[in-house]
């Protein structure tokens, strides 16, 4: 760890509560990447939902099967490692979700799309 940060929660410690201590110090807390890298995440969940008023059209099938692969693969791991991290779950199943829902919107625009081009006869 860089000697900015070490020295940035050695004065923290001093101002946490003591009701926050089992918080601060758990192995996934916020002295920890464990802690600090979900809570960035949900800035992809964040604009998943801003994507709900995406026109389908405008979503990518391939980025939206991505996330939703990597949610639901994040969402596993976070559960066999040592902590568990709630937090890292959490996040995922949200960006999991989020994302297969633009991924079933997607799919579904393109199949349209597909019925309306195919010549009728």
């Amino acid at each position: 760890m860089s000697i900015i940060y070490r020295k940035s929660i050695a004065v923290l410690d001093k101002f946490v509560p003591q009701k926050l201590q089992p918080l601060w110090a758990h192995p996934a807390g916020p002295k920890t990447v464990f802690f600090w890298a979900p809570l960035f995440k949900w800035g992809l969940v964040i604009a998943g939902i801003g994507d709900l008023s995406r026109p389908a059209d405008k979503l990518s099938v391939g980025q939206a099967g991505a996330l939703s692969a990597t949610g639901l693969i994040w969402s596993r791991y976070s559960l066999v490692i040592i902590p568990k991290n709630w937090s890292l779950f959490s996040v995922n199943v949200f960006v999991a979700i989020t994302s297969l829902y633009q991924f079933a919107r997607a799919m579904n625009y393109q199949m349209n799309q597909k019925k309306q081009e195919a010549p009728t006869s």
